[in-house]
């Protein structure tokens, strides 16, 4: 069997079985299922009960006597505010409103509670204007006139492309929460996954088994298997989040509806979502590889490792800037640099239309920095592989590289 092979199937079985790997891989699918249940539970629990409120009023204006049913709010006619008041008190009704005599011309309205508020509840509100308006403009306009009066507008927001069609990826909020975790999902498989690079060749070449295996195997057959294994077990992993969201989105959108019932998932997501991983785990892994073959210890290379996976997070620390400016230039160049360009495109994704040629020009980026990081971190492996205890400076780096 080919050597790569033989060390493909030893890292990717190896990494399957880890017990972090497994939690991880389910995590995502077993909180989402978990939450969607306590949602139902406690959405049951507290469920309050469909009760009648009454809402007094006084009319010293006169002609307001119609369309006192709004809902589940009963609206209570009282002859004076003591009447009213009085009422307020007994708790017969929640709260009373009076309609002075000079209301056309000054359109003011007193309220009186019981309670203190901070706000004035928005279903009070409605419930009052709707009311006014109604009695307003009953017997002068038709009936659906009045109720178009009321509520206006049912905007509904369309993204068209530039050819004039129909967006398949609509914009909202709603769209980019599932964007949104899954980029940080990304991030955390990206990371992990280099990581088992890091540990992997890092603790090999402390024990001294890494000279048994070059024994046998070229730096360039050691590291593209390890990488390969890694990645897939890292692929498998995304794999089964890809599989998940759809069926999980579906179930949430079914039971707890509102802005969960908005969202869309297109496949074209989640294909990209797949590609970026592949293409970031592969950077990041290669990076490890470099890192572990000129640091002589596990500790000091998980110690360097915590640098450049900060690349990898710091879409997250601008994400409400990304979020009002998705497509400003230092974003664009963001997106393009391979480090940050997995994040970050993910997220932009979930925001707005990424242009076709920044995703080409990200995906090439990424495809050569892969090749150069494999080659880097083969010569680099090749060169260090006996030293022991003391970590090279970056100009004695740079030196053996050329040289090498």
């Amino acid at each position: 069997m080919n050597k790569t092979l033989l060390i493909f199937r030893h890292e990717f079985l190896h990494t399957i079985k880890r017990t972090g790997f497994i939690i991880l891989t389910l995590a995502l699918p077993v909180l989402a299922l978990l939450g969607i249940g306590v949602f139902q539970i406690v959405s049951e629990i507290n469920k309050p009960p469909t009760e009648v409120i009454r809402i007094g009023y006084v009319d010293e204006a006169g002609g307001f006597d119609q369309f006192t049913t709004q809902g589940n709010i009963t609206l209570v006619r009282f002859d004076t505010p003591e009447a009213a008041t009085q009422a307020l008190n007994k708790k017969d009704i929640k709260e009373y409103f009076i309609i002075p005599p000079d209301f056309i011309s000054t359109g003011i309205i007193s309220r009186y509670t019981a309670q203190r508020e901070l706000t004035l509840p928005a279903a009070t509100t409605a419930v009052i204007k709707n009311f006014i308006v109604s009695n307003l403009l009953a017997g002068k306009v038709p009936m659906n006139t009045i109720a178009k009066v009321e509520a206006p507008l049912n905007l509904v927001t369309t993204t068209l492309t530039s050819t004039g069609a129909v967006a398949p990826q609509q914009g909202g909020f709603g769209n980019f929460i599932i964007p949104g975790i899954f980029s940080l999902l990304l991030m955390f498989a990206i990371i992990f996954s280099s990581i088992y690079v890091l540990q992997s060749l890092s603790e090999e070449k402390e024990n001294r088994l890494m000279e048994i295996l070059l024994s046998s195997v070229s730096t360039r057959q050691l590291l593209t298997g390890k990488v390969l294994g890694l990645g897939a077990a890292g692929l498998v992993q995304v794999i089964v989040w890809v599989i998940s969201f759809p069926l999980l989105l579906k179930l949430a959108s079914s039971s707890i509806g509102g802005i969960i019932s908005t969202i869309q998932l297109p496949a074209s997501f989640l294909v990209f979502g797949v590609v970026y991983f592949i293409l970031g785990f592969s950077v990041f892994a290669v990076l490890s590889a470099s890192v572990a073959a000129i640091s002589p210890t596990v500790q000091e290379a998980q110690g360097l490792s915590s640098i450049y996976t900060l690349f990898a997070i710091a879409p997250f620390w601008f994400l409400s800037l990304i979020l009002l400016f998705p497509n400003n230039p230092v974003w664009v160049v963001f997106s393009i640099f391979p480090f940050t360009a997995p994040v970050l495109v993910m997220l932009r994704l979930g925001l707005t239309g990424v242009p076709v040629w920044q995703l080409i020009v990200s995906i090439a980026v990424l495809s050569l920095s892969i090749v150069g990081g494999m080659l880097l971190a083969a010569k680099l492996l090749r060169t260090y592989i006996l030293m022991y205890g003391k970590r090279p400076n970056f100009k004695e780096i740079i030196g053996n590289v050329k040289r090498g």
